[in-house]
């Protein structure tokens, strides 16, 4: 066997949304994850199974930059308090599932956009968005 057949072996495989879970209890637990991850009372590890390589640095990089605002302001970490108001999701393709969960929290409504791919056996995140 060559490197690239050895690659391809080992790399994720896709899974077909028939034998994946209801996706709705990932987008809503992944999302109360993040937050917490912004807010400081959580790490980002603990999310890192649910999240492919790309948005799991782009979340540790905006977790040290929320971390490094609190700490410039004084302010000390703290569990968020937010209400997810609705999830709304669509499959463009199988094995795929983009998804928007809108939260209020104490100062304002955001939205969060995550897009879920079937993967060795289960949903992962292979894009997420706070806005």
């Amino acid at each position: 066997m060559d490197q690239a057949q050895l690659a391809e072996l080992f790399a994720p495989q896709r899974t077909s949304s028939q034998q994946l879970p209801d996706p709705e209890p990932l987008l809503r637990n992944l999302t109360v994850g993040v937050l917490e991850v912004l807010a400081g009372v959580r790490e980002v590890d603990q999310l890192a199974r649910w999240l492919t390589e790309d948005p799991y640095r782009k979340l540790v990089t905006r977790a040290n930059l929320s971390t490094r605002a609190r700490s410039a302001r004084g302010l000390p970490a703290k569990r968020p308090v937010h209400g997810i108001l609705s999830i709304r999701q669509a499959s463009p393709a199988d094995g795929v599932i983009e998804g928007v969960v809108i939260v209020r929290g104490p100062a304002r409504t955001r939205a969060v956009a995550i897009r879920l791919e079937g993967m060795d056996g289960r949903w992962r995140a292979t894009s997420l968005g706070l806005l």
